[in-house]
């Protein structure tokens, strides 16, 4: 195959290597694998109609191309959506760098201590601008943040307001009418009931629970809700405040009249529009809260040796724990664009965040000035960026729209014919004369040139504010790009990433993102629009998209897609909610059971509780496959009331079940639909798809098996399809006509995180229909090569009818804490020394290791992995037969620091060689971890969650 072809890039083994990776397997073909591991009833008879794969050079001319068709003019339409500039420094280093957006969830903290630090600066930014004490490292966007506030509200809610059904929020008229449709949808599975009104109408009635109010509000008017805070909380009601980040630099913040929380977008630090995201959506709370907040939150505590480290704290939250019972479904979040948020914040400091809202404030005051001159009336009497015209008789916005579009600039158009405008931080001298060009011209009067900058301007002192903020140093420290960029490559290297060696996390799917997929991710023709833009400024997203939709339609067998669930688990929820709009249709809304195998992922469970359902568990077997006499007795048992069933396949175990035809039509004939978990399709592009197996609805997890990149924790996309008979039901969006008419939003932008749907279309298209069964194929092979080599050490848990695994495997652990003392935990810390990130661990069974390699890796770095892992076996043999200490060993001891090894004393008995060099490649390419083994339990009970507070430092410094 000649090497302009993107595939042979993209697979990681050559043909000589697949030619002996098949004969360690024990098989003569990749047919004869692919027979033995996925079930001959749903394999596709055909291959994928796609068009054959574009080499690198073509793709590159064609999304070029479609380019050219968006077309980025000066929008001020605002609306939680505003033009910023992303420091070069911070775009080069971070955005563009796969250090940082390959790395995985944090969840070994140990090899993440890198982008720890970077969210911890966000939280620290995000509390400070905020006046709020705790908060998490991000949520998916401003609008689900706002119904994720809702819920943390009726989760706070006392004894006696549940005992007496108290289930009211009222919501202010005045937020986006984006975050009231996604409110909508959140709110009507819970049974909350939703008062959307006038401020001035709100009445804290006994069945109330919580208030949400937006400041400034949707119409840019600042307004001081600390008396109706007052008043609330007389009635022991909560109140969550939808908060401009930038406008809280010269804004008093809600923090300090009493909220309880505070959320909303930090795009404008830095962050490109992307035509709606993704961007990382912030989310603060009183301490005293801390339990039931969700997402991620990252906090400080010690390692082995008493050094400071960082971690996600308080994990017992979070519904890969909790299930059900979980507070929210989040999983993926925004680390990547929270990393950047954090990283703008401490390049402009203080001073500089305060002179960019002092600028779009004194542009906003000015613009005010001229234009009412012109003889128009500015409706806003305090106001931070935000400012809306009621226009002369004479003048009609019909006038004031041909003109600005004439000079490609997009206003906001009211219903009422008023015209709204939102200054950001890219608005300059020449915008303010062209802006007031259109005014003047529409009222047919003169106008000037502006030549300065406008100063002088200030908001009213009652708003004004007046409390210090990011008084830290590391706000304080980083002004030249030669400073900041040495602090962000300090920060790098303390982070084990795809571009160290394999992540081999199960269910997690990190293979390569390529970098001619994540080029178009750094142009102004992608990033630069905003997602409420007239559709012919957005021909060529809009092209890309529809081409998008019906590719991954022909991947799944499905009838159509939606891109707006902008995660995995916001997927699974999209998908429920789907399925329940089509039984109500039917007159069959009664129907609220879901059933869901104890193999499942832990959103799963968590998303149907979300969704309102009820679960119910369907046992699995011995061999780790859905006990079929169990689903056919629970279906049975609850037909009447049976909504769905959420598998996922091939399973959580690793293994494709015979079975599932048969599963599906179960469910079929007790009147249920059938969804299916696409975190393992990856394991299925072009041998199979949900269709063949009789599934009506699946989520995709685009970075995952479609190579988005996992950025430390986020962007993730969740897209769903669905069969003919649910297309209807497909999420619209209440601004933008996205081509569906079903449920309201799901999340806040009409196509979800837009910009990063260029990666998968270039996967897609480069890769082609041969590429993509080919990738499945190659994944499959490594997965069953890695189970061979690693079989006779450890076992594997579970494998199909044949004997084969599908395209990860479930390693045995739990023997050796018996025989040794080591746990699956001491063995992952191990694996940081030989320079691997460990597997998913006791996932999805306790005491195991999940392992999945992906079609990316080389047979030469399989090899490595497998030479890491066996060496570990050979080290816990010498724990067992005495040779090694049972307490004093290189695995409880793991992961070792440089400055251990490098230290004057050194009193274990085993080498300082053997702990930093088990293996001799390993001094190639060594990765020092930058801090011991941390202690999780100590950080939990002493939670900081923010950088240099005076308790850190004194807790720090106690023994």
């Amino acid at each position: 195959m000649p090497y302009d072809n993107f595939v042979t890039r993209h697979i990681g083994p050559r043909e000589n290597d697949v030619t002996e990776m098949l004969e360690a397997v024990g098989v003569s073909s990749m047919d004869e694998l692919i027979e033995q591991t996925v079930p001959a009833n749903i394999r596709l008879k055909e291959p994928l109609k796609l068009q054959e794969g574009l080499t690198e050079r073509k793709y590159y001319r064609k999304v070029l191309s479609l380019a050219a068709k968006n077309k980025v003019f000066n929008t001020y339409i605002g609306m939680g959506y505003y033009d910023t500039i992303t420091p070069a420094v911070v775009l080069r280093n971070v955005l563009e760098n796969p250090v940082w957006y390959t790395s995985y969830t944090p969840y070994q903290a140990e090899i993440s201590q890198g982008r720890l630090e970077a969210l911890l600066n966000y939280q620290t930014m995000v509390c400070e601008l905020t006046g709020m004490e705790i908060a998490n490292a991000s949520l998916l966007d401003e609008s689900t943040a706002a119904a994720e506030a809702m819920i943390m509200m009726m989760n706070l809610r006392s004894r006696k307001m549940v005992k007496n059904g108290v289930n009211a929020v009222l919501v202010d008229e005045k937020m986006w009418p984006q975050t009231h449709d996604v409110l909508k949808t959140r709110a009507y599975p819970l049974g909350i009931e939703l008062r959307i009104q006038s401020k001035e109408n709100f009445e804290f009635a006994d069945d109330v629970f919580g208030v949400l109010v937006q400041y400034p509000n949707s119409d840019g008017e600042i307004i001081d809700y600390s008396e109706l805070v007052k008043q609330a909380h007389e009635k022991d009601i909560k109140v969550a405040v939808a908060a401009d980040l930038l406008s809280l630099a010269i804004l008093v913040p809600p923090g300090e009249w009493g909220a309880d929380i505070v959320f909303g977008n930090s795009q404008r630090f830095g962050v490109p529009m992307g035509y709606g995201g993704p961007h990382a959506a912030f989310f603060t709370a009183k301490e005293t809260f801390k339990r039931s907040m969700p997402g991620r939150i990252i906090g400080v505590t010690k390692d082995i040796h008493g050094n400071r480290a960082l971690r996600m704290a308080l994990q017992t939250r979070e519904q890969h724990i909790k299930r059900e019972k979980a507070t929210s479904n989040i999983c993926t979040a925004q680390a990547l664009l929270a990393t950047m948020a954090g990283f703008f914040g401490v390049y402009h400091g203080p001073e500089g965040v305060r002179n960019i809202a002092d600028r779009v404030h004194n542009i906003a005051a000015f613009l005010t000035e001229e234009i009412e001159k012109l003889g128009y009336k500015q409706l806003n009497r305090n106001y931070f960026d935000t400012i809306r015209f009621a226009l002369p008789r004479h003048v009609k916005h019909e006038d004031i729209e041909w003109l600005s579009l004439e000079l490609e600039m997009n206003f906001r158009y009211f219903e009422n014919g008023e015209v709204g405008i939102s200054i950001d931080e890219t608005t300059n001298r020449e915008d303010i004369t062209w802006i007031l060009e259109v005014f003047a011209k529409a009222a047919n009067k003169r106008w000037q040139v502006i030549h300065e900058y406008p100063k002088g301007y200030s908001v009213d002192k009652k708003y004004a504010r007046t409390s210090e903020y990011l008084t830290q140093e590391v706000f304080n420290k980083y002004r030249s790009e030669t400073e900041m960029v040495r602090y962000i490559k300090r920060l790098e290297h303390k982070d084990i990433s795809l571009t160290h060696s394999m992540i081999s996390l199960g269910s997690c799917t990190m293979k390569l993102n390529a970098a001619t997929e994540m080029l178009p991710l750094s142009w102004i023709e992608f990033n630069g629009i905003h997602p409420f833009v007239p559709k012919n400024q957005a021909r060529g997203y809009h092209e890309m998209m529809e081409e998008l939709r019906r590719d991954l339609s022909e991947i799944t067998g499905m009838s159509d897609v939606s891109l707006m669930p902008n995660s995995g688990a916001a997927g699974e929820y999209a998908g429920l909610m789907v399925i329940q709009a089509y039984h109500e249709s039917r007159g069959e809304g009664k129907r609220n059971v879901v059933l869901i195998p104890s193999s499942a992922h832990g959103t799963n469970p968590a998303s149907a509780v979300m969704a309102g359902m009820k679960v119910i568990v369907v046992a699995c077997d011995e061999q780790g496959n859905i006990d079929l006499e169990n689903l056919r007795r629970k279906a049975d048992e609850h037909k009447e009331f049976l909504s769905s069933f959420m598998v996922t396949y091939p399973s959580t175990h690793g293994v494709f079940e015979s079975s599932i035809v048969e599963m599906c039509e179960i469910i079929h004939k007790n009147g249920g639909q059938v969804y299916m978990d696409g975190a393992n399709m990856n394991a299925q592009v072009g041998l199979t798809n949900p269709k063949s197996i009789g599934a009506d609805v699946c989520h995709l997890n685009l970075h995952k098996t479609f190579a988005i990149p996992h950025g430390g924790g986020g962007p993730g996309v969740g897209p769903i399809a669905v069969a003919g008979h649910l297309v209807e039901f497909l999420p619209s969006h209440p601004i933008m006509n996205n081509g569906h008419v079903g449920i309201n939003a799901v999340a806040g932008a009409p196509w979800g995180s837009a910009s990063v749907l260029t990666i998968t279309y270039g996967y897609i298209k480069m890769m082609g229909a041969k590429g993509l069964t080919e990738a499945t194929q190659i994944a499959i092979l490594n997965a069953n090569y890695i189970a061979k080599a690693l079989e006779a050490n450890y076992g594997i848990l579970y494998t199909g009818e044949n004997g084969r695994i599908a395209h990860e495997m479930i390693l045995e652990c739990r023997h050796f804490k018996a025989s040794s003392g080591i746990t699956e935990e001491d063995i992952a810390k191990r694996l940081m020394d030989y320079g691997f990130h460990a597997p998913t661990l006791s996932f999805p069974v306790h005491g195991t290791l999940m392992i999945e390699p992906t079609e990316s890796e080389s047979k030469e770095e399989l090899d490595r992995f497998i030479d890491a892992l066996n060496s570990i076996f050979n080290e816990i043999k010498e724990i067992e037969n005495g040779t090694a200490d049972k307490t004093d060993n290189v695995l409880k001891n793991a992961p070792h620091t440089s400055e251990r090894v490098c230290a004057n004393e050194w009193e274990h008995e085993y080498s300082r060689e053997k702990a930093a060099f088990p293996l001799d490649w390993i001094r190639e390419n060594k990765f020092w971890v930058p801090v011991g083994r941390v202690n999780n339990a100590w950080g939990d009970r002493h939670l900081i969650c923010t950088c240099g507070s005076p308790e850190e430092y004194e807790l720090m410094t106690q023994d």
